[in-house]
């Protein structure tokens, strides 16, 4: 019996492990994208200042974050037009790639968005390393 605890436990564990993941992309990556001009979308999340302050090139400002009530996720049905047009992957820019990214993930995915097309911007705006490439004031 004690041994069934813990295999339940163990095998329980793993599989909340398992939902738990999300698809992320580095930065190197985006860049390479943005530079040979490899069709994705780029969602941002970030508020509006921070948006206006700094962001990516052809990026859709939602102003959605922190993807927490049903006002921030209807900020994000804005763009689901132009995600359902598309089979480009999605990638999603957060202030950090933390809690907003991955409510906004988990939105988009329950309304169509296929997961193997999402992607969350490892360490967010905040981790860009490629200043010449961000936009804003």
């Amino acid at each position: 019996m004690k041994r069934l605890i813990c295999v339940t436990t163990l095998l329980f564990t793993l599989l909340a492990g398992q939902a738990l993941a999300y698809n992320l992309i580095g930065a190197d990556e985006v860049k390479a994208n943005l530079d040979t001009k490899t069709p994705m979308v780029l969602i941002d999340i970030q508020v509006a200042l921070e948006f206006d302050q700094h962001h990516l090139p052809g990026a859709i400002a939602t102003y959605a974050y922190p993807v927490k009530s049903e006002q921030d996720t209807t900020k994000l049905d804005a763009a689901m037009n132009e995600l359902h047009a598309s089979d480009a992957p999605v990638v999603i820019v957060c202030p950090r790639g933390k809690g907003g990214a991955e409510r906004a993930y988990d939105y988009l995915k329950a309304n169509g968005v296929t997961e193997e097309r999402l992607f969350i911007l490892k360490d967010g705006q905040a981790g860009w390393p490629y200043p010449e490439l961000v936009q804003g004031k």
